[in-house]
């Protein structure tokens, strides 16, 4: 005990006392300095963004707000894949072709439709014009692209535009109707 007294006493412990005292009083300026900032970086974040309100409650205001978008989201995206999938049956695919089935007529007054599906499921129907001014309409159904009837050349040719993917769009209900 009597040496540490000693060492104490010499000049060298109060130098070296005293350096560590300056090291510290300077590392104690700088923790300050950068408390400073943050403290007015905090108030300046806290003026801009609540404005007088109570930001605990605005914080939970958020959280609820974000879970119910959450949820939301969770709902169109399930009702977007039914939409999809029932998509999938609508026309989506249209082939015309307009033909003379007779030589003597004026023009062609005759056609042939394709309506399919995006599996090319659907319907083809030929309209024929007659000479004495009537038109006789045939409708016949399509699996993948191909009926169980026989199809006219016409027929065939409207099903292999309407399977083009050239040709491929969706038939808004809402234009038709006009």
């Amino acid at each position: 005990m009597d040496k540490l007294l000693e060492i104490t006493k010499e000049p060298a412990f109060s130098i070296a006392l005293l350096c560590g005292f300056v090291v510290l009083f300077i590392l104690e300026i700088i923790h300050f300095s950068k408390t400073n900032k943050m403290i007015k970086k905090y108030k300046n974040f806290i003026s801009k963004f609540s404005k007088g309100n109570n930001i605990e409650s605005m914080l939970v205001e958020y959280a609820d707000s974000v879970d119910k978008v959450r949820k939301e989201n969770i709902e169109i995206r399930s009702q977007i894949d039914k939409m999809e999938k029932n998509a999938m049956h609508y026309i989506q695919k249209v082939g015309i072709v307009r033909y003379n089935a007779f030589s003597d007529t004026g023009s062609d007054l005759c056609f042939a439709l394709a309506l399919l599906d995006f599996e090319d499921n659907g319907v083809v129907i030929n309209g024929v014009y007659s000479r004495d001014n009537t038109t006789t309409t045939y409708a016949k159904p399509v699996e993948k692209g191909i009926s169980k009837y026989t199809l006219s050349q016409e027929e065939e040719e409207a099903i292999r535009k309407a399977k083009d993917k050239s040709s491929t769009y969706y038939i808004n209900i809402n234009d038709v109707a006009r």
